[in-house]
């Protein structure tokens, strides 16, 4: 049976927010018996990008019901690692970008984005 969870990258909310015509989202096209899980850093970049009380209340309403997932020791520790394992191969991503690979990592769910030239490099996921 295949997972019916996954961790949903910040770039799929970010591409859904700005979009016209919702329905031709990638976040749309999710089944509905799919899962979406989030990071709490998913949850933190989506906040620093409303720049008004609208915007606010869309991310609230979008991720409303949505389980979010706690950065824990365990993230913690994952994220270090990856984070070594990229500087050695000079191919350092953004922290947080790393804290949500760790966070599906340590979950063990499919990391579901947009930005792949990023998630690409880290090879557990």
């Amino acid at each position: 049976m295949a997972n019916r969870k996954m961790v949903v990258d910040t770039s799929i909310f970010i591409e859904h927010l700005r979009a016209k015509d919702k329905t031709k989202t990638t976040l749309f096209s999710i089944p509905e018996n799919q899962k979406i899980l989030i990071s709490a850093i998913t949850l933190f970049e989506l906040f620093i990008g409303a720049t008004t009380a609208e915007k606010w209340n869309d991310i609230q309403k979008l991720t409303n019901g949505i389980e979010i997932i706690p950065l824990s020791p365990e993230i913690a520790e994952e994220s270090a690692k990856i984070f070594q394992e990229l500087k050695i191969k000079n191919q350092v991503i953004e922290f947080r970008d790393i804290f949500i690979a760790a966070t599906a990592i340590i979950c063990k769910l499919p990391i579901k984005t947009l930005n792949t030239k990023h998630f690409i490099r880290i090879p557990d996921l």
